[in-house]
């Protein structure tokens, strides 16, 4: 259990917990045959801090050298002492000097020797004690390594990549940046586990994607698993710039003069355009699902706006495509780490994780439910498979109305055609407020109000048949739950949380290192509708060939657009509906061009995956008529600019 702390007296009682702490870490394990969790029997306090510089093999920086990255460890001192090998959790990060960690931002601090003083986050106060060794890894061009930052591509991959191979004799190492002594890995047994959140676990996402002997499991929070989708939907720009921008936000001075080559291959191979190029497949993940042999514990905010929800669909379905054994959290947050929405859960879990998949301890975690979804804010339903067994596509089809410009959604095809114009000054906020209203930048159908509690799990697809007036146009798909809840503010400036004073003590301290970290707590916001899911394309892309092409106006186009995964009921005497239209301001970047678009709805669909399939779809809008609540149909406030960088944004 953690130790609850005041604001102005946590460093006293955390030292004191320390104390306390430390004399029972070096009492004797127990001498269970068979231990069902690691227990703190080892001295945080005394535990080995060191750095080494392991050889990547690639001379990204073109100084005639082999680039090395710093890799600072903290291990257990009992363990090495009686020569027992240790497993490893690894984070490899660019943001360790530049930006920092966490909810308060930590960065690595060292002592006068150049050795680990403070490792941001909490696990090397946690897991040490636990028998763990904890590594911190500078990716190339960051803080203290060499070489240049590509933004997920074979520099970046190849800083963690070299560091597993390290530890199971396969890379070297030095006690030095330049020269040194050879530094060898004898004191773990090479079992490595990754864990970071949005850059740090996009790392692990892709070292697991190589197939590299070692790595046993990942815990990408929040993770980017193709970059073209950080950057791109369907060829629609998301945000202003490119990879280009991001590797200059995190490399060092160093990197930035001897990086003119790399930078130059980010930018020439990321066109604006949103083409996919071979830079794009290089950083595709996905494609490589079939070499992963690492375990997956995939944690993500359905309401991510910064590493968005795109994210995890493709990769969680590759992986169970090619028998990798997964589990999933998925939370109403935005980009925020688990640990500042379910702490005490998320800590216990990850530790069971951890011990199952390192230390092989047989302590059940893999016979449990495969997924935690939180349904409201901190309450949680698991499901044994994700999706649900029994969840199927459903084809639902949009139509004309009783009102003019508000149309219905059900299983029959709808006949004629409904307009709208780009409008890129309003968002699916703006659209889903005025669902009611014939507006003239949208299009919106929507089904009765049901009669049974809906679930939707997985990922959509919206088909769309639709003319254009100019060469140029982007279309946005959104599924909106309309009816009242409370939900955690998403759109707010923490993304779901509030951060309080009080503090809790995860694992002993030193001077240099508290396990103590301020306490969150769930920041709602009563709506009256929430958007369940998003997709975003460029009409040029309708043919599926990567590459965008000018439309010709007046001429018709079909396009399937991707719509993110998720995982909601849309409650009984709510409706569900599909809109479909231009611009969602903040969210993707507008066309060059104002166009009004023209949808054939008999050529229009969604296909949506209902727990149950169609029999539950029918079920939840047929019988006797339900009284839709009468509320403001407000949601939270527009999402605001989209982040720039996949890290800390709060």
């Amino acid at each position: 259990m953690p130790i609850r702390t005041r604001p102005t007296t946590w460093r006293t009682l955390a030292t004191a917990a320390t104390a306390a702490l430390t004399a029972t870490l070096l009492a004797p394990a127990a001498a269970d045959a068979a231990p069902r969790e690691s227990r703190p029997v080892h001295s945080y306090a005394d535990a080995i801090r060191e750095a080494v510089w392991v050889d990547t093999g690639l001379d990204e920086d073109r100084d005639g050298r082999t680039d090395r990255v710093a890799v600072d460890i903290v291990r257990p001192r009992e363990a090495a002492r009686t020569g027992r090998k240790v497993p490893v959790i690894m984070d490899a990060s660019p943001y360790y000097s530049c930006c920092g960690r966490g909810n308060e931002s930590q960065t690595k601090t060292y002592d006068g020797h150049g050795d680990i003083v403070r490792m941001p986050l909490f696990y090397d106060n946690y897991f040490v004690p636990r028998g763990y060794a904890v590594v911190g890894v500078d990716l190339a061009g960051t803080s203290r390594s060499d070489g240049c930052v590509d933004v997920g591509g074979r520099s970046d991959i190849q800083s963690a990549k070299a560091v597993v191979d390290w530890l199971n004799g396969r890379a070297k190492a030095y006690s030095s940046r330049t020269g040194g002594e050879r530094v060898r890995a004898d004191w773990t047994d090479g079992s490595t586990g990754m864990i970071g959140k949005s850059w740090d676990g996009t790392i692990a996402n892709g070292v697991a994607a190589t197939g590299v002997k070692g790595l046993k499991t990942i815990v990408p929070i929040a993770a980017i698993s193709t970059w073209y989708d950080y950057y791109f939907s369907q060829g629609a720009p998301l945000y202003g710039s490119g990879p280009d921008w991001l590797a200059r936000y995190v490399q060092t001075p160093e990197a930035r003069e001897h990086c003119t080559e790399v930078a130059r291959k980010l930018t020439d191979g990321a066109p604006r355009t949103g083409d996919r190029t071979p830079l794009w497949t290089e950083r595709d993940y996905v494609r490589a699902a079939k070499k992963v042999r690492a375990s997956v514990f995939l944690v993500h905010g359905m309401q991510d706006l910064n590493v968005r929800m795109q994210h995890v669909g493709p990769w969680w379905d590759a992986l169970g495509k090619n028998g990798v054994r997964r589990k999933i959290w998925l939370s109403q947050t935005g980009h925020v780490d688990p640990f500042d929405f379910r702490r005490a859960e998320w800590v216990r879990t990850l530790h069971r994780w951890f011990d199952h998949e390192l230390k092989g301890i047989d302590n059940g975690i893999d016979r449990e439910p495969v997924a935690d979804i939180e349904r409201a804010p901190d309450a949680w339903v698991t499901s044994t498979a994700w999706p649900p067994r029994g969840t199927h596509p459903v084809t639902l089809r949009p139509a004309h109305g009783a009102q003019d410009g508000v149309g219905t959604l059900g299983l029959r095809p709808g006949r004629g055609t409904a307009s709208f114009t780009d409008d890129p000054a309003l968002d699916e906020t703006d659209w889903a407020t005025r669902i009611d209203t014939p507006t003239p930048e949208k299009a919106g159908f929507v089904t009765r109000p049901l009669t049974r509690d809906l679930r939707l799990a997985g990922s959509s697809r919206v088909t769309v048949t639709v003319t254009p007036s100019t060469p140029t146009a982007h279309l946005t798909a959104v599924l909106v739950d309309l009816g009242p809840d409370t939900i955690r503010d998403y759109a707010d400036a923490g993304e779901g949380i509030v951060t309080l004073p009080e503090r809790t003590c995860w694992g002993p301290s030193t001077e240099g290192d508290s396990s103590c970290y301020r306490e969150t707590r769930a920041k709602t916001a009563d709506v009256g509708h929430t958007v369940v899911s998003r997709g975003w394309a460029d009409l040029g892309e309708h043919a599926g060939t990567g590459r965008g092409e000018p439309l010709v106006p007046g001429k018709r186009y079909t396009l399937a657009l991707d719509l993110a995964a998720t995982d909601h009921v849309v409650p009984r005497g709510h409706r569900l509906a599909l809109i479909v239209a231009g611009t969602d301001r903040g969210l993707i970047d507008p066309p060059a061009d104002t166009p009004t678009l023209t949808l054939d709805l008999a050529r229009t669909s969604a296909r949506v995956p209902f727990a149950g399939g169609a029999a539950a779809f029918a079920r939840a809008t047929s019988g006797p008529p339900v009284t839709a609540p009468h509320t403001a149909p407000d949601g939270v406030r527009p999402p605001a600019a989209a982040h720039r960088v996949p890290g800390e944004t709060r």
